[in-house]
């Protein structure tokens, strides 16, 4: 079983509840992970909640519900921040009442890049699986936590020796919101090796 206790803070938030199976975060006004990119700003003040491993092959699984989420941007999701420059984060970001974002971004040496696709205003739960080989990395989604779909793969350049990962939520404009996390696992890697075709 994935024990919450034993994960730390970056950044706690004034208003959270940690249990054996539980995790909720209301969020803060202003609240944001970003680097740079395009927007030219740099928020770093999202509170992020991790366990720490050297295990260079895992999957990390977890339940998000962001049913109160209202407001644009407001979002949760897993999350591997290792310092202010260097992370990735996976999640669905609330538009308008008629689509929401489900994205991840991937931020090497102070650079940020968002990829998302829109799905529909009325989801309200996501699964996510955060899968680890080496310093590569594979996030994947999930509507009922048995079939997933790959968002990403990635390289992370700092992301080869210890690492942090786990979840976070933030409200990015003036709003406030709880998110809850809940059906945390840590298994073996479900991202398998590549037996595809090799190159020339």
């Amino acid at each position: 079983m994935f024990k919450i206790e034993e994960m730390k803070w970056t950044r706690a938030p004034r208003d959270y509840v940690l249990k054996e199976d539980c995790i909720e975060i209301t969020t803060e006004a202003h609240t944001d992970l970003w680097q740079r990119t395009y927007y030219h700003f740099r928020n770093d003040n999202a509170p992020v909640l991790q366990a720490e491993t050297e295990e260079k092959f895992f999957s990390f699984i977890v339940k998000t519900d962001f049913s109160e989420s209202h407001h644009r941007f407001d979002q949760c999701g897993v999350v591997m921040y290792l310092d202010s420059e260097n992370w990735l984060k996976a999640s669905v970001e609330y538009e308008n009442e008629e689509f929401q974002h489900l994205g991840s971004v991937v931020t090497n040496h102070g650079y940020s890049d968002w990829a998302t696709t829109e799905i529909s205003f009325d989801v309200k739960s996501m699964w996510y699986r955060f899968s680890r080989r080496e310093d590569d990395y594979c996030i994947e989604c999930s509507a009922d936590g048995k079939n997933f779909s790959q968002m990403r793969v990635c390289h992370m350049w700092e992301g080869a020796g210890k690492i942090r990962f786990g979840v976070y939520a933030c409200s990015p404009e003036d709003s406030s919101f709880r998110a809850t996390f809940t059906d945390l696992q840590m298994t073996e890697c479900a991202w398998k090796a590549h037996d595809g075709q090799q190159p020339d």
